[in-house]
């Protein structure tokens, strides 16, 4: 993940936010897990950067989007909990990141919003990783 792809990203995620009057936060990881790009639009609230990355680190790293991870919480929570000690920053099961891969399905990182509902950070994030993929 390459900072013109990052900001890309959240370029295109801000707009999503801007047109349905949304204020979030919006942070781009690499492969590892650790931030590329991480921009809080005005109005949002200060944790939501916090949040948006932690999203992004969980997704990358466990290579599933947050609403997947979210599911597997509520069958298996204790093992998601132990898989979230194991990651550098509290792994957040939850609609609002995504995994960002190249054509060949490869994961190049991800992409975390925070500010939302859940739904409307999802929307947002399709939205950034929606403008970057060819």
């Amino acid at each position: 993940m390459d900072q013109a792809t990052a900001r890309a990203i959240i370029a295109a995620a801000q707009s999503e936010a801007r047109d349905r009057e949304l204020r979030v936060a919006v942070a781009v990881v690499d492969a590892g897990g650790l931030l590329v790009a991480l921009d809080r639009m005005d109005g949002a609230f200060p944790l939501s950067s916090q949040i948006a990355e932690a999203k992004a680190q969980g997704a990358a790293v466990w290579h599933r989007d947050g609403h997947v991870i979210a599911e597997q919480h509520a069958d298996r929570p204790a093992f998601v909990d132990a898989v979230g000690r194991m990651t550098r920053l509290p792994l957040i099961p939850g609609a609002g990141s995504l995994v960002a891969r190249d054509g060949a399905g490869s994961v190049l990182g991800a992409v975390g919003v925070s500010g939302a509902t859940p739904d409307e950070d999802r929307a947002c994030a399709e939205a950034g990783l929606s403008a970057v993929s060819g």
